[in-house]
């Protein structure tokens, strides 16, 4: 096995704007040495975005693997949930706010039709872009929650959502291209930008009178003749953040100025309690510019079941349709009568599982806002909060996001993840944030585990 390179002098490193700062977790195979390392980034402390540098292979010989890796991040809440899965096997009682998983079984109604197509035999290949069926159902679906028209020529079915961001970035930018990506938010954008070899433009949120709003000075700043596109990640994650329809229209006038495409990530459009949604797609003009993600995921519990779909003009579609079949050939055949059926059947099953997160929602924001020095909003989407902690960390002395995190996880239980995994943190920011999501907690364990919460910050 070769020697382990100076991470301070990769240039690799240095471009990734990435040092190490104590290697911890080393393991060596014998064919594979990985670094899995806390990193930091200058200015900060402690950030655990689970950057993993390779080093060498021996495979019958020395294989060096591609440099394009080195630009390859990943979603860090799953470091977390490992963390916490230490914590709890060794008896401790675990409340976990960390990851977007869902504890709610999906619709017997879904369940039944996905059975029901297996037991009759669609268990093959079936199209690359989907079966007509779910392409039309979803289609009609969509055109009648967006007030656009979509037809089937304008879906390509999805091994999950996240499929569509990697595709989208494939399709539409070259090496050296701009994206907007908002930050902090979901980190497998700036993975895939990067990966891809695009430029990250990142724009932020600023804390408005109700609920978090785009920083549109600096989303407008941020674009130049190199920009291609921008992802718009409405009802967003981590901050369930929403656009109003003026942050629409000005988005929109930036978009038409500047000839952008965008990506719209709606993997929340349906998880909502109060009002209705709406889709940037639907501006004047936006529908021939606008690739939406869709996923089966959230709405329908089904975040095991890996299943979603692109939406959007059909020159777009077609490549993407072209993607899957060099990528994974088609999705799962038999979950997509299921997809068909949740789509299409009575949605009180549906309905059951908004009722539940909005109880979860309601419980977490309440006891959040009582403590001293927090503050929530309370949002009328997703299944995320993003407390403002500032004041409840400076009054226990905590002085970087990893300190506070793990002390919260071992005195309290609560497992929770910060502002850090959630995008390289920006010039200026001062603030400090955890991001909890309700989604795979019960009622009574969210009001046990931040109960505990309370009396840590008050104690």
């Amino acid at each position: 096995m070769h020697g382990h390179d100076d991470d301070n002098g990769d240039p690799r490193s240095q471009q990734c704007g990435w040092n190490l700062d104590g290697i911890s977790g080393l393991e060596s195979t014998g064919y594979l040495t990985v670094f899995e390392g806390r990193f930091t980034q200058a200015g900060t402390e402690h950030i655990e975005c689970q950057k993993i540098k390779y080093n060498t292979i021996r495979v019958g010989g020395t294989v060096k693997i591609a440099e394009r890796i080195s630009r390859l991040g990943t979603e860090t809440a799953f470091a977390v949930s490992v963390e916490a899965a230490e914590f709890a096997a060794k008896g401790n009682k675990v409340y976990p706010f960390h990851l977007g998983d869902m504890n709610i079984i999906t619709p017997n109604t879904v369940m039944q039709a996905a059975v029901k197509a297996m037991k009759s035999g669609k268990t093959g290949y079936c199209p690359n872009a989907g079966i007509p069926q779910l392409r039309e159902a979803l289609a009609a679906d969509v055109s009648a929650s967006h007030g656009i028209h979509y037809s089937m020529e304008n879906v390509a079915i999805q091994p999950g959502g996240k499929p569509t961001i990697g595709k989208f970035i494939q399709a539409l930018m070259d090496p050296g291209d701009e994206v907007l990506y908002p930050n902090p938010g979901y980190p497998i954008y700036e993975s895939q930008i990067e990966f891809h070899g695009g430029k990250v433009l990142p724009y932020s949120y600023l804390e408005g009178n109700e609920n978090f709003e785009i920083d549109i000075d600096m989303f407008a700043r941020q674009i130049s003749p190199r920009t291609k596109f921008v992802i718009l990640n409405d009802l967003q994650n981590p901050t369930g953040a929403e656009c109003s329809k003026a942050e629409f229209e000005k988005i929109a006038e930036l978009v038409r100025k500047h000839d952008l495409y965008v990506l719209c990530d709606e993997a929340y459009f349906d998880i909502r309690y109060e009002g209705k949604s709406t889709s940037f797609a639907s501006l004047p003009g936006m529908a021939d510019r606008c690739v939406i993600l869709y996923t089966f995921s959230k709405k329908f519990a089904m975040t095991g079941w890996r299943l979603g779909a692109t939406i959007g003009p059909k020159e777009i579609i077609d490549v993407i349709a072209k993607l899957n079949v060099n990528d994974e050939s088609c999705s799962n055949h038999f979950i997509q009568y299921g997809a068909i059926k949740g789509l299409t059947a009575d949605q009180r099953e549906v309905e059951q599982i908004l009722k539940t997160l909005k109880e979860r929602r309601d419980t977490a924001v309440d006891i959040l806002n009582s403590i001293v020095g927090i503050r929530c909003f309370r949002p009328n989407a997703t299944f995320y909060l993003y407390p403002n902690i500032t004041g409840a960390m400076k009054k226990k002395g905590f002085g970087s996001y990893d300190e506070f995190r793990r002390a919260l996880l071992y005195e309290t239980g609560v497992s929770v993840c910060t502002r850090m995994h959630f995008g390289r943190p920006l010039e200026g920011e001062k603030n400090f944030y955890i991001r909890l999501a309700y989604s795979g907690i019960d009622t009574a364990e969210i009001k046990e585990g931040l109960e505990k919460v309370k009396e840590f910050f008050e104690s």
